[in-house]
């Protein structure tokens, strides 16, 4: 039987998962900035949302909340091979961000964490399009991926920073309950 704070937390990490499938979905309805010299890249809004749940709820429902936002936002798009792609750089930003949060917070803000974690979503997105097209030719455009990284991870580590300090009278008792 659930307890009143496991409850409470079920419902939190509900919301988070259905913020970031939001902000997903918003996201693929706005025209790419990007195309022009990185096609295919994204902002990765919904990024803000694993972010502040690592942050909050640590590295295992950071994992929950990115995989499902993954899975139910390439369910909702119709584009199976999207989802692939998604659920392994989520995997692989996801800990590594909790790596970099875990062990270097001292060296990093929450804005370098970002950054790791959008290079290694990027990353893990390009070896699995190179097992899948079975061609490592595809990384000649991890230079290209490696400056948008650097620009989106900036841009949600701010947001997910203003988030957290809008948020942060409500975190300690978030996590209490």
């Amino acid at each position: 039987m659930l307890t009143a704070m496991n409850t409470k937390k079920m419902i939190h990490l509900a919301m988070l998962t259905s913020i970031g499938l939001g902000l997903h979905i918003i996201e693929s309805m706005i025209p790419n900035p990007f195309t022009a010299f990185a096609p295919g890249a994204k902002l990765g809004l919904a990024n803000i949302v694993g972010l502040i749940t690592l942050v909050i709820y640590g590295v295992k429902y950071a994992l929950a909340v990115n995989l499902l936002r993954s899975f139910i936002g390439g369910m909702v798009s119709g584009v199976i091979i999207s989802t692939i792609y998604s659920m392994s750089g989520a995997v692989v930003s996801t800990l590594l961000m909790w790596f970099i949060y875990r062990f270097f917070k001292k060296y990093f803000s929450l804005i370098g964490v970002s950054v790791f974690g959008a290079l290694g979503h990027n990353i893990a997105q390009l070896v699995v399009a190179s097992i899948i097209i079975n061609n490592l030719k595809i990384f000649a455009y991890l230079p290209v991926l490696t400056l948008t990284s650097i620009f989106t991870g900036v841009f949600i580590g701010i947001t997910a920073n203003y988030t957290l300090g809008k948020i942060k009278t409500n975190i300690d008792h978030i996590v209490r309950t």
